[in-house]
Formats: structure tokens, sequence, C-alpha cells
């Protein structure tokens, strides 16, 4: 599975940026998408995921500025408002499939190329 992620880039503190993930069409299994960070010096992070069925889980130093959401089409966006200098970090794309077979579950996970999020103070 690719994912084709897009939207990074400079921004002040205070505005927003929409980052994209395109995942193919479809993915039988497709359990949820989301969003990790890696900061400068530190470990990486979630940041926003949505699940097969829309349930939303956030990142607390995120939670009320950023929004994630999915279209049809397999594509993950997410919304970030208010952006803070601690927002700077690489964005990845996750895509996270849960198959079934002769009663195993097998889990897969998939990263796109990251994404450089740039917020100056």
């Amino acid at each position: 599975v690719q994912l084709q992620a897009s939207g990074g880039g400079l921004v002040q503190a205070g505005g927003s940026l929409r980052l994209s993930c395109a995942a193919p069409g479809n993915i039988f299994g497709l359990d949820s998408m989301g969003w990790y960070r890696q900061g400068p010096g530190k470990q990486r992070e979630l940041a926003a995921s949505i699940t097969r069925d829309g349930t939303t889980n956030y990142g607390d130093s995120v939670k009320g500025r950023f929004t994630i959401s999915r279209d049809a089409k397999n594509t993950v966006y997410l919304q970030m408002n208010s952006l803070q200098s601690e927002d700077t970090a690489v964005y990845y794309c996750n895509l996270v499939r849960r198959r079934s077979t002769f009663g195993q579950t097998k889990i897969d996970e998939y990263w796109g190329q990251g994404t450089l999020v740039t917020v100056s103070s």
C-alpha cells in the first residue's frame, strides 16, 4: 500500500495548513488512517487518527486545533489551525490494515513519506 502525503510547508505562528494523504481507493481490511509527527529531538507521536467507522483520536497537544477527516476515496486530511512553533515537525501519514484468516489476525502498518511542517514564531 503506497501512501502519498502532501501539504507541508512554512507558516507563521497562528496560521493554518492542511495536509493530505492519498491511499489506494480499495483496501481490504482498512482499519485506520492517521498522522504521526516527529519534531526535532523528539520521539514520533500521534497527531490524529481516524478509524474505518469514523472514530477520531487526537494527541493531547493538538486537541481543539487539529481536525482529521477522510473522504470516500481514502484520502485523509489533517486541518491544522492555530499552529505553534511546537508543531514544527515532520508529519507522517499512517495506515493500518487488520485482516483475519482462519482465526488469526494479521496487522500491517504502512507509512507515507514525511512532509515537513515548519512554524515560525
